[in-house]
């Protein structure tokens, strides 16, 4: 027995050491040396894969992925160290994706985002993904959507006297001034909060908003950010940690501050509320505090996500997309007129808020929204992890692997757009649509995890553009070329946006 002992032992630890040879180093080397040699895609070297040729310049990084969408139209991968990612830019794979009800669980580059959301709507998986979507998904209903009006005409009222003093011929940026304003509109729709970020543009929260979203893309590129131990070390990790602290802590305050007003003024629901006491504009979170009292297993850390979610989620996308749309609009006045004269006939030439009915009869500013998300779309990459093989780009893709629609390809396709870099509101006229592929065009995603907001955004977007075009002209002073579009989480311009107004005679 003495000496059978240490031969079981030896044998045991000889087992263990094969087992991890086998699952941590040959098992991703065979993976790796299929997808580098049977999918296309830039040359990858062993280990990094192409992380060495992936550029660290953000605007760089964005032309560079545009130029492999040219180089293998339709279909290629990126190997990030032995992760193979595959990216999909036609509408046949993409419906395949979208379609499922199996592939739902989102990419690793989304755990990134898990220390400041936590496991909320965006990142959360599985059951809990399909208990928070049901939960949340009353709180789109169009009734809520049209109380949050009222906010979106104040705050653009605001971006309206900003603007008129800048109304002079002068050339300034009116990205961050629309990002500082649709920033001012989710802080009060989302917590009930008015932050003033038109008045402080250099507000703390906002530009911890703004760092943590540069940290999390460039921890996604780059492998050697991924361990936690790693990366809690480095400078980036101490600014995501310095970011976090201004963000939870905010949040969390506000959401202790609304739960004790919520239930003192609405002690049994929100429709107790006694005739006496002035009607309080309701936010999200209310909502959210109202399910609570209604489901006694949500916590306030689910109430924190869910906030913290809707805050990332609809701040710089909307701001984005509006933003985007001004441009070009300033860039056709051809275009521009014929916004300027829907408006006149929907709103005259009044300055009234605008209300839910004359914001549906916007449809040529629609077909202007819609077709500045195909070309500038605000999220410009969505990923997921197959749970099932299946075949994409004709090649059996094997479960487990990382696959990204990049959106900003798939709406460039000339088989489905024609002259795809060329703006055209028409291509979103009803009859100009019929025959396009469902999965050709999907600025919010699709399929059952499509985004749950974008009603909300697209109200946004058009009551912040058509405030802005009631008032002024516009005219953009840069060219396509000079805008430099950043791919990150969200696809910002980083040359800025360059305007002229003009008060409207």
């Amino acid at each position: 027995m003495s000496l059978l002992f240490p031969v079981f032992v030896i044998a045991a630890a000889v087992f263990t050491a094969c087992y991890v040879l086998l699952y941590f180093i040959y098992k991703p080397w065979k993976r790796f040396q299929y997808f580098s040699k049977e999918i296309p895609g830039p040359a990858a070297l062993p280990l990094i894969g192409n992380a060495h040729q992936l550029d660290p310049n953000p605007q760089k990084f964005y032309q560079q992925i545009l130029q492999y969408c040219r180089d293998f139209p339709k279909f290629f991968r990126i190997m990030l160290g032995l992760i193979p990612m595959i990216v999909i830019t036609n509408a046949k794979d993409a419906e395949v994706l979208f379609s499922s009800t199996k592939h739902i669980t989102k990419g690793f580059v989304y755990d990134f985002l898990q220390p400041w959301l936590g496991t909320g709507l965006l990142t959360s998986k599985g059951s809990k993904w399909f208990r928070r979507r049901k939960m949340l998904t009353p709180t789109f209903h169009f009734s809520i959507l049209n109380g949050f009006l009222v906010t979106f005409n104040e705050k653009t009222d605001i971006l309206g006297a900003r603007l008129k003093a800048l109304a002079d011929g002068q050339v300034f940026d009116i990205f961050p001034i629309i990002t500082q304003c649709s920033l001012d509109i989710i802080c009060e729709t989302a917590m009930g909060k008015n932050i003033h970020a038109q008045e402080d543009g250099q507000n703390e929260y906002m530009q911890a908003v703004i760092k943590m979203s540069e940290l999390a893309l460039d921890r996604m590129k780059y492998p050697w950010l991924w361990p936690n131990m790693l990366y809690g070390i480095l400078p980036n990790g101490r600014r995501q940690a310095e970011c976090l602290k201004v963000l939870h802590d905010t949040t969390n305050q506000v959401i202790q501050e609304r739960s004790q007003d919520f239930v003192n003024l609405h002690p049994r629901g929100l429709d107790d509320q006694s005739a006496d006491q002035p009607k309080k504009r309701l936010a999200f979170l209310d909502l959210l505090l109202h399910m609570k009292q209604e489901d006694e297993t949500v916590t306030f850390d689910d109430i924190r996500e869910e906030v913290d979610t809707f805050m990332f989620e609809g701040h710089d996308t909307t701001a984005a997309g509006a933003s985007w749309c001004l441009y070009l609009l300033g860039r056709h006045p051809e275009i521009q007129r014929r916004v300027h004269e829907e408006l006149d006939e929907v709103f005259g030439d009044n300055q009234e808020p605008a209300t839910s009915d004359q914001l549906q009869r916007l449809h040529y500013l629609t077909c202007v929204v819609k077709e500045t998300l195909r070309i500038f779309p605000s999220v410009p990459f969505i990923a997921r992890i197959l749970e099932e093989d299946c075949v994409l780009g004709g090649h059996k893709i094997p479960s487990g692997t990382n696959v990204c629609v990049l959106i900003t390809g798939l709406h460039r396709d000339p088989d489905v757009f024609l002259n795809p870099e060329e703006f055209d509101p028409d291509r979103f006229l009803q009859q100009n649509c019929l025959n396009r592929h469902p999965y050709a065009y999907v600025p919010f995603s699709a399929g059952a995890r499509n985004c749950i907001g974008q009603r909300f955004a697209m109200m946004e977007e058009k009551v912040i553009v058509s405030s802005v075009l009631r008032r002024f002209n516009i005219e953009s002073v840069q060219s396509r070329d000079e805008v430099f579009p950043i791919g990150e989480l969200i696809l910002r311009p980083s040359a800025g946006i360059k305007v002229k107004l003009s008060p409207r005679v």
